[in-house]
């Protein structure tokens, strides 16, 4: 897909590739997966997979000073990393081990895993090679998220042979209860929910992380719906055990801080007959320090790195905060209307870097000028771009006091920094301008408009204005009979939104 084409999500804010790749070498997974990779040295016997021995497994999580079954099954993962990344390759055997097929560790095998060529990469490549690797790592841990234990697949599958082990041959996978391609989509769909709630929440922008009910709720629930149904609640409880099992393989890799689940929770769900974990529903809800017993994740700036890479990759147009710095006011004022509030007002400071404050101001009034749908967008992004800049700019803002599109914001601006000889706007410019401020809101909220903000606004401007309605319909703008309508939709009086309607008629008319 190109141009118009491509999905969008919003910009995100990166930190620089030496502080990623930083990020990435301390990555649990990763760390141990370079430190088995330098353990084996001169080499040692793995079986035809690359798989080590008991005893060599032992070894090795005895070399990361893991114990137990855990720490067994952590040390090989780390090595599994370390196959997956290049930083161990495998030698098949060629003739020159003793005759019993045993190496110089006197284990016998069907190869022999020795450091491969990207180890060396991880402390003298470039920062961009680091990630390169890391991301490697990162594709093979999301395979293993996104895979159920083996003998959860199983089930009641009789793949075992005679010696009691499981016999691959034999395995029916059209009756295993498991679509790999689903089970991808749905850690894709969550990383990708996480990824736009970093990018347009504030609080999550700020590194708030988000309670996994909250995330699993954005995964199967309707968006529309105002109280969750019983089903609704039982596949977010669901949803919510996937997730938690998913996300605690994927924290080793870097990818995503993550609190587990509550151990209590997940033995009393496995007490009763549900298979979920009983998420939270809206009667009352938990309290706050209730609801964090449930899981809270976020992704790290890493982790942001990762999933903007595979969007990339998937054809999605995922920009970077900074992208914009060196473009047109034009393309400026078109692209932050999608960006979350932290990311708008960083891009419109690194653009401002680039300039003097006068010409940007004028650049910036110049772009936000027109007649076309957009245009009360590009004077909305204008005002919060020009809220930035200092007193050097008020030349720019005072040479359109008398434009009819600028100069109802330019009072204001001029205005609050308690400039003096500010004219009085006309009665026609504070309505019109009420007019382009409500189109800007309506082309910017989804569901064609019907948040509380909005619907305060409106009840300000009707009790403020005595008469609103017999002025707002003679406003020479295109968006006043739209305009109109929406309050009409959204006024909680009832003659008040019936004037509205007859408004927004005799305004079509006139037009």
């Amino acid at each position: 897909m190109t141009g118009d084409d491509r999905s969008t999500v919003p910009p995100v804010r990166l930190p620089a590739e030496a502080e990623l790749a930083r990020d990435a070498l301390a990555s649990p997974l990763l760390a141990r997966a370079a430190r088995l990779a330098r353990w084996a040295g001169e080499g040692v016997r793995v079986g035809a997979g690359g798989e080590l021995s008991d005893e060599s497994l032992e070894r090795a999580a005895a070399h990361l000073g893991l114990g137990g079954e855990d720490g067994l099954a952590d040390a090989e993962r780390a090595w599994d990393t370390a196959l997956d990344t290049g930083l161990l390759e495998i030698r098949e055997d060629d003739g020159t081990d003793g005759d019993d097929g045993t190496g110089e560790d006197g284990e016998a095998g069907d190869g022999t895993a020795a450091p491969g060529e990207e180890l060396s990469m991880l402390t003298g490549g470039a920062p961009a090679d680091v990630l390169d690797i890391w991301r490697d790592g990162l594709e093979a841990a999301l395979a293993d998220a996104a895979a159920p234990a083996l003998e959860d697949l199983l089930g009641e599958l009789d793949a075992e042979g005679e010696d009691g082990r499981i016999d691959p041959d034999s395995l029916d996978l059209d009756a295993l209860d498991w679509d790999p391609e689903e089970e991808a989509d749905f850690l894709d769909g969550a990383l990708g929910n996480l990824y736009v709630l970093t990018a347009t929440d504030p609080a999550v922008t700020g590194g708030a992380m988000v309670p996994l009910p909250v995330l699993a709720a954005s995964m199967v629930a309707p968006e529309d719906m105002e109280y969750p149904t019983d089903s609704v609640l039982e596949d977010v409880s669901t949803a919510m055990v996937r997730l938690d099992e998913q996300f605690r393989m994927l924290e080793p890799i870097g990818i995503v801080d993550y609190r587990p689940v509550d151990e209590a929770l997940i033995e009393e769900a496995d007490g009763g007959e549900a298979d979920g974990l009983g998420a939270p529903d809206d009667s009352g809800g938990p309290e706050e320090e209730d609801l964090t017993r449930y899981g809270m994740v976020r992704l790290t700036p890493l982790g942001l790195y990762g999933v903007r890479q595979r969007l990339l990759e998937a054809g999605v147009h995922a920009p970077v905060v900074g992208d914009l710095a060196r473009e047109s006011a034009e393309e400026l004022l078109a692209a932050l209307p999608g960006h979350g509030e932290e990311a708008a007002r960083h891009e419109i400071e690194l653009w401002l870097a680039r300039r003097a404050p006068l010409e940007a101001a004028r650049e910036l009034l110049a772009a936000a000028r027109g007649d076309d749908r957009e245009a009360p967008r590009r004077r909305l992004a204008c005002q919060q771009a020009l809220s930035i800049t200092g007193a050097e700019a008020e030349p720019a803002l005072r040479e359109v006091l008398d434009d009819g599109h600028l100069g109802g914001l330019a009072r204001v601006w001029l205005s609050e920094r308690g400039f003096a000889d500010v004219p009085a706007p006309s009665e026609e410019m504070v309505f019109w301008l009420t007019v382009d401020t409500l189109a800007a809101q309506l082309a910017t909220e989804e569901g064609g408009g019907d948040s509380e903000e909005l619907r305060e606004l409106v009840r300000g401007l009707v009790d403020q204005h005595s008469g609103f309605f017999d002025k707002a319909w003679r406003v020479d703008h295109p968006a006043t009979g739209e305009v109109l309508e929406a309050m009409s939709r959204v006024h909680p009086d009832r003659k008040a939104a019936k004037d509205a309607r007859k408004a927004a008629y005799r305004a079509r008319s006139r037009g």
